[in-house]
């Protein structure tokens, strides 16, 4: 919408809104200075109940969104907005998050629901890319994802209600082990071991 559709939106609401407002009749010795300045006061009276309105008509959030909500806003480097990618966390970061239990004004229950609910989801998944590094709640790398990690949050990503993507994959895989050299005995162990979460 642009801009000069969205003025003339606005004016037509505030004709609505004065057409709305009850006619309040002028007494006899009135003068134009009191009249506007009665005017700007009901005007503020308006804008206060408006803004009290929508605290009341607020649906109740779930809790966890909140937590999440609050994370993001002390931590957002750890924590991105959506539409921005998700970061792999530090491994442990429920105990250093746990530090900041008062600024962040939750419980410890809460940040380990917050937390657990981050770190699920093809979102969170598709971050966990091998030596990708782990972030901590500043924003730094301390420590990289391993094979290991990657294949689970694979599996996990597969695994999800619509994930339709994978089929694809199993019949570009067997061509691609028939180009490939056959190694030794011990790739089944090693596929095996990855697969181990």
């Amino acid at each position: 919408m642009g801009f000069e559709k969205l003025a003339d939106l606005r004016d037509q609401l505030r004709a609505q809104a004065q057409q709305a407002a009850p006619a309040q009749p002028k007494a006899a010795g009135q003068t134009k200075k009191r009249d506007s300045g009665k005017q700007r006061d009901s005007g503020k009276q308006r804008e206060s109940a408006r803004k009290q309105e929508p605290a009341k008509k607020r649906e109740p959030v779930d809790p966890t969104v909140e937590a999440i909500w609050r994370l993001q806003k002390q931590f957002p480097l750890a924590f991105p907005k959506n539409p921005a990618p998700k970061v792999p966390l530090k491994e442990g970061i429920l105990a250093d998050a746990a530090q900041h239990l008062e600024a962040l004004a939750m419980t410890e229950e809460q940040l380990k629901q917050a937390i657990a609910e981050w770190c699920k989801g093809s979102r969170y998944w598709a971050c966990l890319t091998e030596d990708a590094p782990r972030i901590d709640l500043q924003g730094q790398p301390v420590g990289k994802v391993t094979a290991q990690q990657a294949a689970y949050a694979r599996r996990q990503a597969s695994r999800r209600p619509g994930a339709k993507a994978r089929p694809a994959k199993k019949a570009a895989a067997p061509q691609a082990q028939a180009a490939a050299p056959q190694s030794s005995e011990t790739e089944p162990a090693a596929a095996q071991a990855a697969e181990t979460p």
